[in-house]
């Protein structure tokens, strides 16, 4: 999937803190909008099935199916906050360090790194949570060039 300006701009604007700590609850309706048009599109660019990106965003399947068609009524606690800006801030880790299939294909392939054992990044993030989905950030910072 290519992401066009707009998207960029809207994951942008969804990307609410660079410092996970410092992350609120939302329950303000267009913003929530927002982020939650970014996850969904962040899910889109990486290919993931609706299980995958409920889990990897820990929501009930009919939750996301929701998120997904727009129809999102709910409030954003601060897990999800939390969750909304790592996974924002990979996606877009990944978009400055590769160019091409890679960027939205990494998240997906099984990575022999000693951070993931031979798992797909997205499955260590399913199964870590927050912990997990920040040691990925780490991880793309790092290849990066920053910590």
């Amino acid at each position: 999937m290519t992401v066009s300006f707009e998207d960029t701009n809207m994951i942008h604007a969804a990307q609410h803190v660079e410092h996970p700590q410092i992350i609120a609850p939302l329950s303000d309706p267009q913003r929530i909008a927002t982020v939650v048009k970014a996850i969904v599109r962040v899910a889109e660019a990486w290919s993931l099935t609706n299980a995958e990106a409920a889990a990897l965003f820990d929501v009930p399947t009919a939750t996301w199916s929701r998120m997904k068609a727009g129809a999102f009524k709910g409030n954003l606690d601060q897990d999800k906050m939390m969750r909304a800006s790592l996974l924002i801030g990979i996606f877009k880790g990944l978009r400055l360090l590769f160019n091409g299939p890679l960027e939205a294909g990494w998240p997906k392939q099984p990575n022999a790194g000693l951070a993931f054992a031979g798992q797909a990044p997205i499955d260590r993030m399913i199964a870590g949570g927050i912990p997990a989905m920040m040691s990925v950030r780490r991880h793309i910072d790092a290849l990066r060039g920053g910590v």
